[in-house]
């Protein structure tokens, strides 16, 4: 739009250029080079050659903003995609960097215990709400997992239990979901419970240890760990305590706790394909 006004602008001058040069030739024609009224045309074409060379100054400045318009514009839209590029750079540059601190961490987990075989994983899509959390990864059969095999992170945190597996893509239901029950402990002390999700909308990430003796004594930040099981090992961080009270039944406790792992941010997962005493 605007490279039409300004193409429009140029033509209306040059035209008004044009005419103004004709009336002056003609004028000058007119004088026949007569000498007593060269004088009397000179006095009166000036101003009119005045302003055909003001048009002409005008013109030639119209013209070169266009074209510097045009060049900006080109240097504009070439930043742009460099600035895009960039950009990408550093993004893969920061996933490349956490990728890192993680396998770091799962070396340190892998000398701790060394009769883990991990496969890795990245997380593809979520299928969560209040009463189910879950996701899938972008690893199934293929690279040797089944259904039943268990989800870590690179801190030694439990994640869930693979639940459904495909070719290559499996379906991980989270300890944040109901209907998972895991053998735990309270690392400090040694009771035993089984932990779940639970109904909260408010917290998400909130887990309940139940069937806990009704003289357990518990302190908040205490750590909750996996018993172990034919699907998952001994040792495993569930969670942290964070409130104790009797259940419904009033002959027993149970244990608020906050789940150890953020899944909120979780990119990727380490699945225990093997372990001692499964």
């Amino acid at each position: 739009m605007k490279k039409h006004l300004f193409t429009s602008k140029i033509k209306t001058i040059l035209v008004a250029a044009v005419a103004l040069a004709i009336l002056t030739t003609v004028a000058v024609a007119v004088s026949g080079g007569m000498a007593p009224g060269q004088n009397v045309v000179g006095t009166l074409l000036s101003p009119l050659r005045t302003g055909v060379a003001a048009i002409d100054r005008q013109a030639l400045r119209l013209y070169n903003y266009i074209f510097s318009y045009e060049s900006l514009q080109a240097e504009k839209e070439a930043l742009e995609e460099q600035i895009l590029e960039m950009q990408e750079d550093v993004r893969t540059a920061q996933e490349y960097q956490r990728e890192n601190q993680r396998l770091k961490q799962l070396l340190e987990l892998k000398e701790v215990h060394d009769d883990y075989t991990f496969v890795d994983a990245y997380i593809i899509s979520w299928d969560s709400s209040s009463w189910r959390s879950s996701f899938t990864i972008g690893k199934g059969e293929n690279a040797g997992l089944a259904a039943g095999m268990c989800a870590v992170t690179e801190n030694n945190q439990m994640v869930g239990i693979l639940t459904e597996v495909g070719a290559n893509w499996a379906t991980i239901t989270t300890i944040l979901d109901q209907s998972q029950e895991i053998s735990a402990s309270v690392a400090s002390s040694g009771y035993t419970g089984v932990v779940q999700g639970t109904y909260d909308a408010e917290n998400s990430q909130l887990l309940r240890m139940n069937y806990l003796p009704t003289d357990a004594v518990l302190k908040n930040g205490d750590q909750v760990v996996t018993t172990g099981s034919t699907l998952y090992p001994r040792g495993l961080l569930l969670g942290y305590v964070t409130n104790v009270s009797l259940d419904e039944t009033g002959i027993a406790k149970y244990a608020a706790l906050e789940a150890s792992c953020n899944l909120d941010g979780l990119e990727q997962v380490f699945i225990i394909t093997n372990y001692a005493g499964s």
